[in-house]
């Protein structure tokens, strides 16, 4: 977290994925606050040059921010990458990507830095 708050998050899955000619993963989480649901946060090779520097999400579900499956394929498009609200107002408790979802990649695709 961006702060401590209490919020707990649960590890359940990992989604393996090809990008850039590589294999990648990236772990799945389950958050127990506001409400529950799937979360992917990463950084990447941009993060903190081109893109905010904390990470960006990839998947929210609570916050309806998913595509959903492709049948037992979850359907995941950095296209559709967003900043946490951290990126605009420090005081926002923000979830933080865990070490095992650093990716050794640029990911030149969604929300870059926001012009504050």
């Amino acid at each position: 977290m961006s702060r401590d708050d209490g919020s707990k998050f649960t590890r359940f899955g990992q989604a393996v994925f090809e990008l850039g000619r590589r294999e990648l993963a990236l772990g799945l989480y389950w958050l127990e606050a506001y409400g529950g649901g799937v979360f992917l946060s990463f950084t990447d090779e941009t993060s903190g040059e081109e893109t905010y520097g904390a990470g960006r999400y990839l998947l929210d579900t609570v916050k309806g921010a998913d595509l959903g499956t492709d049948g037992r394929r979850l359907v995941l498009d950095f296209n559709f990458a967003f900043n946490p609200s951290c990126a605009y107002d420090s005081r926002w408790a923000c979830p933080l990507a865990p070490a095992e979802n650093r990716l050794s990649i640029a990911v030149r695709a969604g929300e870059r830095i926001p012009a504050i």
